[in-house]
């Protein structure tokens, strides 16, 4: 691995040398002429580099406890690409070890994006990732997970240069260049303590209120959109001790997760902040409804049901009573273990979004009911469970989700203070 200097801004570029060398030439040329140092990593596995690179395939491959020679012998690509990307996640972390890492990119089709996914997450909030590759036209969340990456389509694929790979190539270092040159800038906005809240279109009316709310006791509102990459997203910073609390009006994802919605954030939804210990308020906002792609991709087996078209892009159906009862559950599990006094569970009583309050067309009390029985059933008995007069996207609710959040971190922050003093 070729050491440079330690102080200079710098690019880790990853790709398959082998195949694209006159590609991340150029890359590597025009980070360098505008002053961005780089690190060349190669993953490629099917011949001799066309250029020379910082960290060879060989290099990678002992990263993940295997031998280039035998990934090219054994003749797997699938397993060749997986394992080229889990050894440059290995050195990507070195790197971050031992040297400074500003960014990253990456250029190529499906097998760059598999190894895109496998490093961007390594790098923090803020820093530049860039995907250069004709899959970003497509499903991106394989390749970006939650991490805030830049997606550029090239339009041709990168295979040799011409007129119009040659610009895009061009212009993706460029944007790199200009993201690394606004790394030193901050937000004008002074952030005071940090807390999540999670939105969907059903719920914007009382997350806003909610938001603004919270602004008002002080805090910096981060919205995560609850559209199973953003739950997910939220999870992963509060793990990382980003947040300080969490006002979870919308836990809509659970509901996709359970019944088998297109827009599920994983099983550790709903974990993190019990796992952290740090106060989280949860309600029940887009419970009621399970989220599709347009009508054509509802599966079959929920074709008699209640359908409403919210967009072209979203079908939403509503829960059944049974369904419902086992979201209230999951609900009441995944707050098992909450230190006492850090969490509390407020319900909406006139509706969980704007499609279930009283005579709306997805309005079902019985299925309501179910779901609230079941999670008071299933919830540690030091977690409470309070019901409020109001539907999820009223102010009254959105004030009181807000305020309960600000009551249990006053009294946080009093006892830790206590403890420390």
């Amino acid at each position: 691995m070729v050491q440079r200097d330690a102080v200079e801004t710098r690019v880790v570029l990853v790709g398959s040398l082998d195949t694209k060398a006159a590609e991340y030439d150029l890359l590597r040329s025009e980070l360098e002429r505008a002053g961005v140092g780089t690190v060349l990593v190669d993953v490629g596995v099917l011949g001799t580099p066309g250029i020379r690179p910082d960290v060879s395939s060989e290099e990678v491959a002992r990263a993940a406890g295997a031998n280039l020679a035998s990934l090219a012998a054994h003749g797997d690509r699938g397993e060749a690409v997986a394992t080229m990307a889990r050894g440059a996640a290995h050195i990507l972390t070195r790197l971050r070890q031992s040297d400074r890492v500003d960014g990253l990119m990456v250029a190529g089709g499906s097998n760059a994006g598999t190894t895109f996914s496998a490093l961007a997450s390594q790098l923090p909030f803020g820093a530049p990732k860039v995907l250069l590759s004709t899959i970003v036209i497509g499903q991106t969340r394989p390749y970006a997970g939650i991490a805030d990456a830049t997606m550029i389509n090239p339009v041709v694929d990168i295979a040799g240069l011409n007129s119009l790979s040659w610009r895009s190539l061009v212009n993706a270092a460029g944007a790199m260049v200009g993201m690394l040159a606004t790394q030193s800038r901050t937000p004008p906005v002074s952030a005071g303590r940090v807390v999540a809240a999670t939105m969907l279109g059903v719920t914007t009316t009382g997350a806003t209120a909610m938001r603004e709310r919270l602004e008002e006791l002080g805090y910096e509102v981060l919205i995560f959109h609850a559209n199973g990459v953003g739950g997910e997203a939220m999870e992963h910073l509060i793990a990382q001790g980003v947040i300080a609390g969490v006002a979870d009006l919308t836990t809509a994802e659970i509901a996709d997760e359970v019944v088998g919605g297109a827009y599920p954030a994983g099983p550790a939804r709903l974990t993190a902040a019990t796992r952290a210990g740090i106060p989280q308020v949860v309600s029940l906002g887009g419970l009621d409804i399970v989220k599709f792609g347009a009508p054509e991709t509802v599966p079959e087996r929920f074709a008699d049901r209640l359908l409403y078209r919210h967009n072209a892009a979203v079908t939403l159906m509503r829960t059944s009573v049974e369904e419902a009862r086992a979201i209230g559950a999951r609900v009441g599990h995944a707050l098992a273990g909450a230190t006492p006094g850090t969490a509390r569970v407020l319900v909406p009583e006139r509706g969980f979004s704007s499609m279930s309050t009283p005579g709306e067309r997805v309005s079902s009390e019985d299925a309501d009911r179910a779901l609230v029985d079941a999670l008071a059933d299933s919830r540690p008995t030091n977690v409470p469970v309070d019901a409020v007069d109001q539907d999820c996207n009223s102010p009254a609710f959105a004030h009181r989700v807000a305020e309960s959040l600000h009551e249990l971190m006053t009294t946080r922050h009093a006892a830790e203070t206590e403890r420390t003093s």
